[in-house]
C-alpha cells in the first residue's frame, strides 16, 4: 500500500511504501477510492491543532472506497485517510446508498455532519428561521446551506469572492452577498442563526446583527483570527454565543453520530456537488490550498488506480 506520512510537525508529508494492513477483531480493511481533504488535516500536519498525533503519521478524516465483499461505504478515520488502504472498526463503516459517488461520498461526512450537528444540536434551529453562512463557498458552509434549507430555513449566504458566491447560490442560498457591509446587510434580512467556520472580525459584525434570541454557531476560525466578541452584545436582545465540536461530540456519540450521517445521506434536500479530485501525491499542496483559502468548495485525493 501507499501512504501519506507526516514525519515532522510543519514539513512537507511524504507519500511512502508500506505493508498491507491487516484487520484486526471488529474491524474492516477499506480500499480507498477517494479521500476527503479537511482544514483539521492542515491544522494537524502543522502542529498547530489541539490533537498532537504522534510521529509519524498518516493524515485524513474521512475516506469512500470498498470492502472486500465489494460493498461501498464512507468511513470516518480521524486520521489514516491519505492511503491507498485503511483499516477502520467495523462501525464505522457506512454503506452507501446505491448510485452516490465514492468521491462525493469522501467529502462528505465532515462537511455535512457538522452543519447538522450545529444547527440541529446546538441551534435548536427551527422551521422558517433565517441563518446567515459565512464562508459560503467552503465545505462547512455549502453543507450548511442545503442543511438549512433542508430544515425549513430561509438562508442568506455571505463569501468573499464572486466564484464562492456563485457556488453558494447554486448549492440554494435564497440569497447571497459577500463581506462588505455585512452588518447592515444581515440585520435588514433579519437573522437569528449564525454558521460562522470564519472567525475574525466577521464574527462580531455577525453577532451585532442578529435579532432577538439570536445564536452564533463557532464552528471554526479558517479567517485566521479567533474573535474577542463583546460580551454585551450577547447580553442585548438575549442572544447566545454556542460553541460547535462536532469532531469531539462524534467520538464519544459514536452510535448517534452514525444514526446522523445515514439520516443524511438519504436526507431530501441535501445534493452535495462534486468535489475537486486531485491525486494521492498532492497532498501537500491539496492541505496548503485549503489552509490558505484558494478552494472552493471541497477537494479529495484519489489514488492512482
Amino acid at each position: 500500500m501507499k501512504a501519506v506520512v507526516c514525519t515532522e510537525y510543519g514539513k512537507p508529508v511524504e507519500l511512502v511504501e508500506r505493508p498491507d494492513p491487516v484487520a484486526g477483531p471488529g474491524q474492516v480493511v477499506v480500499e480507498v477510492e477517494a479521500a476527503g481533504v479537511n482544514y483539521v488535516d492542515g491544522l494537524m500536519v502543522g502542529g498547530t491543532y489541539q490533537i498532537r498525533p504522534p510521529l509519524p503519521f498518516t493524515p485524513g478524516y474521512e475516506v469512500a472506497g470498498r470492502l472486500a465483499d465489494g460493498t461501498r461505504v464512507l468511513a470516518i478515520t480521524g486520521i489514516g485517510g491519505y492511503a491507498t488502504h485503511v483499516v477502520v472498526a467495523e462501525s464505522q463503516a457506512v454503506p452507501l446508498p446505491e448510485g452516490f459517488d465514492p468521491r462525493t461520498a469522501a467529502a462528505f461526512a465532515q462537511s455535512y455532519c457538522t452543519a447538522r450537528y450545529a444547527l440541529k444540536e446546538r441551534a435548536g434551529l427551527r422551521h422558517g428561521e433565517r441563518v446567515l453562512v459565512l464562508g459560503a463557498g467552503g465545505g462547512v458552509g455549502l453543507a450548511a446551506i442545503q442543511v438549512a434549507g433542508a430544515m425549513g430555513a430561509t438562508v442568506l449566504a455571505a463569501a468573499s469572492t464572486p466564484e464562492k458566491r456563485e457556488r453558494a447560490a447554486r448549492a440554494g442560498a435564497d440569497e447571497v452577498i459577500g463581506y462588505e457591509g455585512l452588518k447592515a446587510a444581515a440585520r435588514r434580512w433579519g437573522v437569528d442563526v449564525v454558521v460562522d467556520p470564519v472567525g475574525g472580525e466577521l464574527s462580531e459584525e455577525a453577532l451585532r446583527s442578529l435579532r432577538e434570541g439570536g445564536r452564533l454557531l463557532v464552528v471554526g476560525f479558517a479567517g485566521g483570527g479567533i474573535p474577542r466578541l463583546p460580551a454585551n452584545q450577547v447580553l442585548l436582545r438575549n442572544r447566545a454565543v454556542v460553541g460547535v465540536d462536532w469532531g469531539a461530540w462524534s467520538m464519544s456519540h459514536a452510535a448517534a453520530n452514525r444514526l446522523m450521517l445515514q439520516e443524511l445521506l438519504t436526507m431530501p434536500g441535501i445534493d452535495p456537488a462534486p468535489p475537486e479530485a486531485r491525486p494521492l501525491e498532492e497532498a501537500g499542496r491539496a492541505m496548503d490550498d485549503l489552509i490558505n483559502r484558494r478552494v472552493t468548495g471541497k477537494i479529495v485525493l484519489v489514488p492512482a488506480s
